[in-house]
């Protein structure tokens, strides 16, 4: 299992290198690794559906979408991958991978122990640093751009 997070490691690396990768499916290890395993101080957004973190990958950054389970079923999921996978314009952030796990875990449920699935769906797209879209359409940048020809 190590293993394979040091190579999908390595492959995140060479993702931000290369602008014309693919993305490809990331080991929930990593990305718990990534963002010190998904720590408040690496939440940079949330909202309906997702909280967004940071991750540090060599000296670049992620960013990643960990999706609510109880908002997106398996086949939206799959739609969005297979969207995002299509994307490719200098003017959207670019997605790097997705990250789909299910684990068993036991857990307690009227008085009983059941195993439960748990589902962990992340999405990973190139880090911008600007802060978020909606700041930048609508704040103080777009004043200052396009308020005066307006």
């Amino acid at each position: 299992m190590e293993r394979k997070a040091s190579t999908a490691r390595s492959d995140l690396e060479q993702m931000l290198a290369d602008e014309t990768a693919e993305p490809k499916a990331l080991p929930l290890s990593l990305l718990q690794d990534i963002t010190g395993d998904f720590s408040d101080d690496q939440q940079i957004g949330s909202g309906g559906f997702a909280v967004v973190y940071k991750g540090i990958i060599g000296n670049r950054a992620v960013a990643l979408k960990r999706l609510s389970n109880a908002l997106m079923d398996e086949t939206e999921f799959h739609r969005e991958v297979q969207c995002l996978m299509r994307v490719k314009h200098k003017n959207v952030v670019r997605f790097l991978g997705y990250c789909a796990d299910r684990q068993g875990s036991m857990e307690k449920f009227d008085k009983k122990l059941v195993m439960a699935d748990v589902h962990e769906r992340l999405l990973c797209f190139e880090y911008i640093p600007k802060g978020s879209l909606d700041k930048y359409i609508m704040g103080d940048i777009w004043r200052q751009n396009f308020a005066k020809v307006v």
